[in-house]
This record gives C-alpha cells, sequence and structure tokens, in this order.
C-alpha cells in the first residue's frame, strides 16, 4: 500500500503547483487500507482540512488510477503530533474561553486570530499556507516569512494566527509577539535603565518565536536597527521562526540599515492582495456565523458590493448593521444597511492623485506647480507631505506612482507619509488639518 501512495503522490506532484504540494500533499502519509477504503494520517487539523476540501476529489481520483478501483478516503491526525500528556506530578494547563490569549512577551493574542477563522482565497493563499507551514513544522527549511500587504487586509491575523497554533501545538515554546515601535521602545527603556544586557539576553536567548509588526516603523532608528540586526542573526543561526509583516517591501523602507533589509528580503516574502467580491461576501458570511448574527443574505451582498475597502472595512459594516438593529429593535433589512453604509463608506467618486493633490492646494491656497516644486518652503512642504499622505491612503497607485507625481522618489514618498503618521500620533496641528481634509474626502465634499 505504501508503494501504492507514493505512485499517488508522484502523479499529483505533477499536477498542482510545487509549493503547494510540499505544503499539503507531501506531508501525508498512509496509515491503512482495505478493499474499500484507505486512511491517511495528517500532521494537524488544519492540515486536514485544508486537503480534504482542495485535494480531497483529486486524491481519489488519482487512487482510482493507480488502484483500477474506487476508494473512500478519509484522513486521521497523526497521534505523534498531539500535545503531550502531563506527568502525574503535573496539572494540565487549560486555556480560559472567550478571552485573548498571551504569550511570553509583548501583546496579547487576539483570541479570534486563528487558522479556522481566516478565509482563504486567491488574493491570501499563499500568504495562509506559507504562514500555516512555519506555524506547523518544528524544523521546516524556511522559519522567516515577510507577510506584505496594505493595512487591513489580514497581516495581523496571520501573524497571531502562527502564535496561536505554535502555542497550542507547541506549549512550550517561547513567543515573542509585538510592533517594531514596542522593540525600540522596550530597548530605549533598557538603554535609561541599565538593563540592555538583561534585554539582549532576552530576545538572543529565551526566544523561540518572534512575531515583529510594522518593521517599517524602524525606518530612520539607527541603535535600533543596529540592535534588532544582531538579535535575528542570534535568531537565525539557532533556527527560530520569525514572522515580519510591513505596508512595505524590504526595499520600499528608506533609512533602512542594509543587513537589516538584507534579512528581511530573505525571509519568503508573501503578498495579500485586496479580497474580491466573493471573498468578501464569505468574510461577511463567516464572521456573521462565528459571532451568531443572523444576516439576511441579500445584506450580506450588499455590504459586500459597497465595502470594498479592506476586512476591517466590511467588519466595521458588519458590527454596525447588527448594533443599530439590536439598540432601535427593528429587523436587519437593506434599508437598515444603507444607513450604516452612509456613514463608513466614501461616496463614488473616482479619488485620484489629481482629486487630491487639486484639495489640498485649494485648502492651503498654493498651486499645482508649489505642490510638485522643488521648494523647501514649510508653507509648501508640509501641504505636500499631507497630499502624498492621503495619495497613498485613498487611492490604489504605488509609492513609485505616487512619488513620481508630486516629483519625488519614492523614498522621500515614503518619508512624506512617516513624518505625516508620526504627527496624527502626537494629536497636535497636523493631526487636525489631516483628520479635516479626510473627512473631506469621506464626505465626497472635495
Amino acid at each position: 500500500m505504501k508503494k501504492a501512495w507514493n505512485e499517488v503522490k508522484a502523479s499529483i506532484k505533477s499536477r498542482i503547483p510545487g509549493h503547494s504540494f510540499w505544503m499539503w500533499i507531501e506531508p501525508l502519509q498512509i496509515a491503512r487500507g482495505d478493499e474499500g477504503s484507505i486512511v491517511l494520517y495528517s500532521p494537524n487539523f488544519f492540515s486536514r482540512k485544508r486537503v480534504l476540501e482542495h485535494y480531497g476529489a483529486l486524491i481519489e481520483s488519482e487512487i482510482k488510477k493507480v488502484l483500477g478501483k474506487s476508494c473512500r478516503l478519509s484522513i486521521e491526525i497523526s497521534v505523534t503530533n498531539t500535545l503531550p500528556k502531563p506527568k502525574a506530578d503535573q496539572n494540565p494547563q487549560l486555556l480560559l474561553p472567550n478571552i485573548n490569549v498571551c504569550p511570553n512577551n509583548g501583546r496579547l493574542l487576539t483570541k479570534d486570530f486563528t487558522f479556522d477563522r481566516f478565509v482563504v482565497a486567491e488574493n491570501n493563499s499563499f500568504a495562509y499556507s506559507a504562514s500555516l507551514s512555519i506555524a506547523s513544522q518544528k524544523n521546516g527549511y524556511q522559519n522567516a516569512l515577510f507577510l506584505l500587504s496594505k493595512t487591513g487586509m489580514g497581516k495581523s491575523h496571520l501573524c497571531q494566527a502562527v502564535g496561536h497554533h505554535i502555542l497550542s501545538e507547541y506549549p512550550s515554546d517561547r513567543i515573542y509577539y509585538m510592533t517594531a515601535e514596542d522593540f525600540s521602545n522596550e530597548m530605549v527603556d533598557a538603554y535609561q535603565h541599565n538593563s540592555i544586557n538583561a534585554f539582549k539576553q532576552k530576545y538572543r536567548n529565551q526566544c523561540d518565536v518572534l512575531l515583529l509588526e510594522d518593521v517599517h516603523y524602524l525606518r530612520g532608528k539607527d541603535r535600533t536597527q543596529i540592535e534588532l540586526a544582531l538579535t535575528l542573526d542570534t535568531l537565525f543561526e539557532a533556527g527560530k521562526k520569525i514572522i515580519f509583516s510591513s505596508c512595505y517591501l524590504p526595499a520600499e523602507i528608506p533609512k533602512l540599515d542594509d543587513k537589516l533589509r538584507s534579512r528581511f528580503s530573505c525571509s519568503l516574502i508573501s503578498n495579500i492582495d485586496p479580497p474580491d467580491f466573493r471573498t468578501r461576501v464569505r468574510i461577511l458570511e463567516k464572521k456573521a456565523s462565528f459571532n451568531g448574527y443572523v444576516v439576511p443574505e441579500e445584506v450580506i451582498h450588499y455590504l459586500a458590493a459597497e465595502l470594498t475597502d479592506d476586512v476591517r472595512q466590511l467588519e466595521s459594516g458588519l458590527i454596525g448593521v447588527t448594533a443599530k438593529s439590536n439598540l432601535l429593535g427593528t429587523p436587519i433589512d437593506l434599508g437598515l444597511a444603507e444607513s450604516v453604509v452612509k456613514t463608513i463608506a466614501r461616496q463614488r467618486k473616482n479619488i485620484t492623485i489629481d482629486v487630491i493633490k487639486k484639495m489640498v492646494c485649494k485648502h492651503y491656497n498654493i498651486s499645482i506647480s508649489d505642490i510638485v516644486s522643488r521648494c523647501r518652503k514649510q508653507s509648501i512642504v508640509r501641504p505636500r507631505q499631507i497630499a502624498i499622505y492621503l495619495s497613498r491612503r485613498y487611492t490604489d497607485s504605488s509609492i513609485q506612482v505616487i512619488g513620481k507625481s508630486f516629483n519625488r522618489y519614492h523614498a522621500t514618498a515614503l518619508h512624506s507619509i512617516g513624518i505625516v503618521e508620526q504627527g496624527i500620533k502626537e494629536n497636535g496641528p497636523l493631526q487636525k488639518q489631516v483628520e479635516f481634509l479626510c473627512k473631506k474626502v469621506d464626505s465626497g465634499k472635495f
């Protein structure tokens, strides 16, 4: 039977992409077989679910070709991958329901951000497969992953899903989940309190899995970059697992140490694209099901058609519809959905870089030629930075295209975005100006 299964795998290997084969088919092992059925072992629940949904029919077809007869396929979880039982003098630790999971250090893992609650589609299948592979394999050939997408597409979900899965499979692993800004702040605090050696020891020798989000915030932070690069060297050499996330490719992040950029680039870079209509419908249906919401199909389809920016906007629409229904005591229907969408979806005007330029120039009383000029006066530089930020936020244009539109290199455009993002965090005059302009765009009154 083992020989027959090897023939089946060889045939499947020639019919599906290489990364899919190594991810899902190669780990399967033959368990047993009789006259009318074949039982395979899968390393974990997620792999079993994925294989049955996407490759079950193909496997049964190839088994029929090899054996010359139809066999019913079933997949069981391999007992060698179950969690070890506690010793007699140990009390098993149970997870409390409905709370976020706390890893060894850093931020809490959101309880809903698990693999089984992630909707897999063409826009994110490779990122999902790569994340699950790193989470599932104890000693894999690829231990570093770089998740790339615009805000709200699912990077944090996959990053935390890796943490959840490892905690369930290998509860003794030490997992650190944080943003790059958290890492930088902790390092600065360690220097201020003369505890930098303890800081280095923790990250270099007491960490098995590092989940580091928003690495583009490291730009210009030279001291933090040097320390992180040395930490990553130690973790890479020890075969530890590392997940990075960012809105930008490593090559697009300005003022980044070459050694650190090389480390990011050596990771498996997995892009997550915006979901299409069918995927948005599936996301809404799954989130409604998990939260116990009863939402009519026509409302689901309406929300999926209107809320197209990102997954967070979809969630906001779903929560808004259900919350308004509960508060007003009215049924969920299209009228209610339309009233919610009006408050969160911008008007269907074609928002382009040129439209944003004109709006910003009118607000600051400057000309289009001023905003694209080489002028370094603050009265011109600040509106230009804001316009670049808004272009990134409200259009699908790449950093290169945005920079070229303002007669700037992409690194300068990224720097402008960073300046505005920092100003927004400080809740000062810049934050108020950006908020005002965002409201104009969102309302369509520009």
